[in-house]
């Protein structure tokens, strides 16, 4: 049957209205109105998951301050809780990083607040050697402060840690001398053990700072202040804004999490290489890290007391320019989540496990993927970052 021209025509004009129903554009300035919606949404979760950082750190210091005045294996237990409970929100922070913003700028603590690995040698005995690390060396350092421990952080090599929650958590569990458990660190080396009225000095004084450094972050982010980091972010050109953000989880998902975090361990198979090795609480670093990415890119942050931070996010702007990009992004971060929440407990069994390295493996991609997308994603949009770690 022949075709006429008004036909033809109609059909041609059907055709275009279908594209264009399925691929949505933005006028430039509802584009941009939708990227600034989403930076703010970032900084309100930003704000709220500092806040929460620095409660349980709160509660963190409240516990090591009732373990120290009365010291027991029941305090004991509570402190570790305690800090194990405080790194569930701080984990999720990392993806707020990589930028140049108040954490990690020039200025910025993160170094005094999360560095690892932690050799714990620097620190206080270990295992064949009972008169090693600060706590031991009378004669060197005789008084302990807090600006003396900073001062000594990362001093002489990268793994010198000398404060921050790895301190932390070497001070409440010790070495990590077990095959399927954590550090057994006893009670009594707060009470009768050679310099354990130092020891407890070092303690109360590393996890003070720690509050403090987090209080800071806290003050940087907050919405009522007029001077600070948040009202700068968000008075930046909303490309630069989503730009940052899409730096901050591209560089974590792809080199930090994916790369130095997992892989390296994975790689080696050696449990120094892990983040949280004393406790054996890797795996769940590894989650919330994972946690902090998908929260950034959704725009939906669950707090600690259960109520939901959420808005316009970074999902908005990339379905507005690219829904099937938005789409295969998505999906990734499902299949990513699954991964790394069935690597097995605890994580340095599970790199040397046959059983288990497969998974890992799985994983390491899968994130390394969501970084890849994180980039193309910036170029849908017309910027390009960078998902190396910064030099």
């Amino acid at each position: 049957m022949k075709v006429t021209r008004p036909t033809l025509l109609s059909l041609l004009l059907l055709t275009l209205l279908v594209a264009l129903s399925a691929s949505p554009i933005l006028a430039q300035d509802e584009l941009a109105t939708l990227k600034q919606e989403a930076a703010a949404t970032y900084a309100d979760i930003v704000f709220a998951s500092y806040q929460d950082a620095y409660t349980t750190a709160l509660d963190l210091q409240t516990a090591i301050d009732s373990f120290l005045d009365a010291p027991s294996d029941d305090t004991l237990q509570a402190a570790r809780a305690a800090w194990l409970a405080a790194r569930e929100p701080y984990g999720q922070t990392e993806a707020f990083r990589f930028y140049g913003g108040p954490i990690d700028d020039a200025d910025g603590p993160e170094g005094l607040i999360n560095a690892w690995p932690l050799d714990e040698v620097y620190i206080d005995y270990v295992d064949g050697d009972p008169d090693s690390g600060i706590i031991q060396d009378t004669t060197d350092y005789p008084d302990l402060d807090a600006e003396l421990l900073e001062s000594l952080n990362e001093s002489g090599a990268e793994e010198n840690i000398s404060v921050g929650y790895h301190a932390v958590e070497f001070l409440l569990w010790g070495q990590d001398l077990s095959a399927d458990g954590p550090g057994a660190r006893p009670f009594t080396d707060y009470t009768t053990a050679p310099n354990a009225e130092r020891r407890a000095a070092y303690l109360r004084l590393v996890t003070d700072r720690l509050v403090e450094h987090l209080d800071y972050l806290v003050s940087e982010w907050d919405p009522t202040a007029e001077d600070n980091y948040r009202a700068t972010f968000l008075a930046l050109p909303p490309d630069d804004a989503i730009s940052a953000i899409l730096t901050g989880i591209g560089v974590l998902s792809k080199s930090e999490l994916a790369g130095e975090r997992m892989f390296t361990a994975y790689d080696n198979r050696d449990q120094e290489d892990e983040h949280s090795c004393f406790s054996d609480n890797t795996h769940r670093d590894i989650v919330n890290n994972f946690n902090g990415i998908r929260n950034v890119y959704s725009g939906h942050y669950t707090r600690v007391d259960g109520s939901v931070v959420e808005g316009t996010s970074l999902a908005s702007v990339i379905e507005a320019v690219d829904p099937d990009l938005n789409a295969t992004v998505l999906e990734t971060l499902t299949n990513a989540d699954t991964l790394v929440n069935s690597i097995p407990a605890p994580f340095d069994q599970a790199i040397v496990s046959d059983d288990s390295r497969p998974i890992i493996l799985a994983a390491v991609f899968s994130l390394m993927d969501l970084g890849d997308l994180f980039a193309e994603s910036a170029s849908e949009l017309g910027l390009t970052i960078n998902t190396a770690l910064p030099e």
